[in-house]
């Protein structure tokens, strides 16, 4: 059984075991491990000072699958799995980022807060805190992808600059401006 995370945090050493378990510290992503991107997306909102839930939601972000990486270790029809673990409010965090249709959702989140959900086909109009929350792990996310592969930052790091800047109303100052430095 894997060591609770640092800083003594219970639900997170249950969201890693749950990780293990799953096989995400066997899974080939940018920077190692899907599961060392994992611990490293949920720091880095923690430096920049996320809340406890959406750095909880950035350890488990990819549990469902993303539009953008499609290995599932929790089938989306199972959310009570990570909501047992995890609690409602973070699993709801988790199953947003796992559920939006990028193509969708992306080019006009700042300006209509929508989602539209790539499992279920519906769409669903994020309030301010929601929306800001799903803009920070989204560009958080990608900030560690690209940080952690060159090819990746060679093809997507402009179109992420543009696009992070589009956001920059609805995404947290501390985000905004990370996410400017790493794609100067």
């Amino acid at each position: 059984m894997p060591a609770p995370e640092p800083g003594g945090d219970a639900v997170a050493g249950r969201i890693v075991e749950l990780l293990h378990e799953r096989g995400a510290a066997e899974l080939d992503h940018p920077g190692g491990t899907l599961l060392a991107h994992l611990v490293r997306v949920r720091e880095r909102l923690a430096r920049l000072g996320a809340g406890r839930d959406l750095q909880l939601a950035g350890l488990a972000h990819a549990v469902y699958g993303t539009d953008g990486f499609a290995v599932t270790l929790v089938d989306p029809d199972r959310r009570d799995v990570l909501r047992d673990v995890a609690g409602p409010a973070v699993e709801a965090l988790v199953y947003r980022y796992g559920a939006c249709d990028r193509s969708r959702t992306w080019p006009e989140l700042a300006g209509r807060g929508q989602l539209h959900d790539r499992f279920d086909g519906t769409v669903e109009t994020l309030s301010p805190a929601e929306l800001r929350d799903f803009a920070d792990l989204t560009i958080v996310n990608e900030l560690d992808v690209v940080e952690h592969s060159a090819e990746l930052a060679a093809r997507f790091g402009a179109g992420l600059r543009t696009l992070f800047e589009s956001w920059a109303e609805v995404a947290s100052p501390a985000v905004t401006a990370d996410a400017r430095r790493v794609l100067a």
